[in-house]
């Protein structure tokens, strides 16, 4: 049995409206050893409040009882233990729907989830893309087509994907567009050259509209995926935040350079990449190879460090998902605000919690929240800030 009908049977069972074949399949659920963690996770996410009048079974009632009256404080948290991230996204999607389920737990604070009226959608694919001229073109909701006409180039808008045809009629000077997310949008980019760009929020590239001379020469900020098209004998450079520059030949990588995280990281799936640092101590290029990511400090204070990477950890985001293993709560509270477009504020600290798996980008704040509430940490919404208690 999958872990989605689990908790389909698991949600008709607290409102009493299994039929009588779906009763007989939950009784032999119920005696299967194989199911019992993903049946424990469904009750923790799905139990209703005490006035749902929940059948107390007996061979439910252990797992009631550890799943309501548990007094022990949880310092680490499987997200979705051994579940497949499809079956998560369509959990999530029941469980948003749910919204009103909340766990009350003996002597444990509940989250508290917003109601729906507050609810806050998940980003989606959007971006602004700044001419030469500096107009600025909103690509939310354009149409397929040309969107507007470069020095030796036609700006194209294809299924939510920009490139650039050239089209040889050039004066001779470079001109540059950026293009950029704000928090709640990702977007993709076809560079001049054909490579391949994965823009995620709050992020930005700037770029010529044609690549002149013998060398490919892009800056970000922000997080970006990386496909470049190989040209040996004309490299393709990455200037990061001004802090650092990454020099390829052909290759997938990762970049993550956000501001308010600890360090820029360069993820390397495919090929090579060289990463020199400015103004640094310590070493100050490094050469990566597949599997390995640079880290090089905000703070500026150290040299590059280089570490095995988790590659499916760092190019989540492009695949539609978050990544939790290993991730503490501060770490996820930052994804979650660019993702959902929100501020974070702490009352009392950031409590220390570690967390593991994945689950899809799809889903709502409130469908997150109901999954984080296994934390035992508490929350509130308020317009667009997220406080955590």
């Amino acid at each position: 049995m999958d872990n989605t009908r689990i908790y389909y049977l698991t949600g008709r069972y607290l409102e009493k409206n299994l039929s009588e074949a779906e009763q007989e399949e939950f009784r032999r659920l119920l005696q299967a050893p194989a199911h019992q963690e993903a049946l424990q996770a469904a009750f923790e996410a799905l139990a209703g409040e005490p006035d749902m009048n929940i059948p107390r079974d007996e061979a439910l009632l252990p797992l009631l009882q550890q799943a309501l009256n548990s007094d022990k404080p949880v310092r680490r948290i499987h997200f979705l233990p051994r579940w497949s991230w499809a079956a998560a996204s369509v959990l999530l999607v029941l469980a948003a729907g749910a919204y009103y389920w909340t766990v009350h737990k003996k002597n444990t604070h509940p989250v508290a989830i917003a109601a729906k009226a507050t609810d806050i959608g998940p980003g989606r694919e959007g971006a602004t893309l700044t001419l030469a001229d500096g107009s600025k073109i909103k690509l939310d909701s354009l149409g397929n087509g040309v969107i507007a006409k470069q020095n030796g180039a036609q700006v194209v808008l294809a299924n939510g994907q920009v490139a650039y045809d050239p089209t040889g009629n050039t004066n001779g000077e470079v001109v540059f567009n950026t293009m950029s997310t704000p928090r709640g949008r990702q977007f993709r980019l076809t560079l001049p050259d054909g490579t391949l760009v994965w823009l995620n929020a709050a992020s930005s590239i700037r770029y010529p509209t044609v690549f002149p001379g013998k060398e490919r020469k892009v800056e970000v900020t922000g997080e970006a995926y990386f496909e470049v098209v190989k040209n040996p004998s004309v490299p393709f450079s990455v200037r990061v935040n001004n802090k650092a520059e990454i020099e390829v030949l052909g290759t997938h990588f990762n970049v993550n350079a956000y501001e308010n995280e600890q360090s820029i990281a360069t993820t390397l799936l495919e090929g090579a990449v060289r990463v020199s640092a400015a103004n640094r101590r310590g070493p100050g290029a490094v050469v990566l190879r597949p599997g390995q990511q640079a880290q090089l400090s905000n703070a500026g204070i150290t040299g590059i460090k280089v570490a095995n990477a988790n590659t499916e950890k760092a190019v989540a985001w492009k695949n539609g998902l978050f990544y939790f293993d290993g991730a503490t709560l501060a770490e996820i509270m930052r994804q979650m605000e660019r993702w959902y477009d929100i501020e974070v504020v702490y009352e009392n600290g950031v409590p220390d919690i570690e967390f593991e798996g994945e689950m899809t980008k799809d889903v709502s704040l409130n469908g997150l929240l109901i999954m984080l509430k296994r934390t035992d940490v508490r929350f509130r919404i308020e317009g667009r800030k997220l406080i955590v208690q």
